[in-house]
């Protein structure tokens, strides 16, 4: 019998600049979110239903090991502000904003020069790629980044946006900011 879930611990490898090799008929491999996530990947066999949310890891508090899933429109709903305002302190660098309506998760960097900021976008973008799930990443004047989280299907949150900003809270990124 197979087990539901294998916990890998890889080291942690830098990225190709080459996007082509990691590419795959629907998008990136796994291996390539274990590149960007080197501590811990956790592959999951089975889906799990946990407090009414889809998701592949059911036993982890921690949304970084959670993999975001597929939206289907039909069934798919906004979260609730108060469901949100539960799962922001996982996520506690992110803000929560409400624009026009819709429930957006949002975060601010300052990245060293212009092209620091398109290296950012690189890996941010890797990783919602190999997830399946897509930021709106903002470069404005040459050094300030703002990346934005919402599922566009739903028009607001879901847990998917949680889980990936987790996961680029985990990416290493250090190198791209300015120092304080």
């Amino acid at each position: 019998m197979l087990p539901t879930r294998l916990l890998l611990p890889l080291a942690y490898a830098p990225l190709k600049s080459s996007h082509l090799s990691c590419l795959r008929p629907y998008g990136r491999s796994s291996a390539h979110v274990a590149e960007l996530l080197p501590d811990l990947v956790e592959i999951s066999l089975s889906r799990a239903i946990l407090n009414g949310f889809r998701t592949f890891c059911s036993s982890s508090q921690d949304l970084s090991l959670k993999k975001c899933v597929p939206c289907k429109k039909k069934d798919l709903s906004p979260m609730t502000e108060g469901n949100a305002s539960e799962l922001k302190p996982k996520v506690p660098e992110w803000e929560l904003v409400n624009n026009g309506g819709i429930m957006k998760l949002r975060r601010n960097w300052k990245v060293k020069n212009f092209l620091q900021g398109l290296e950012f976008f690189k890996v941010v973008g890797d990783l919602a790629e190999a997830e399946g799930h897509h930021p709106d990443l903002h470069l404005v004047g040459w050094n300030n980044v703002t990346v934005e989280i919402w599922t566009h299907a739903c028009g607001g949150l879901t847990e998917n946006d949680f889980i990936l900003a987790a996961k680029i809270d985990k990416l290493p990124l250090e190198s791209f900011l300015r120092r304080k």
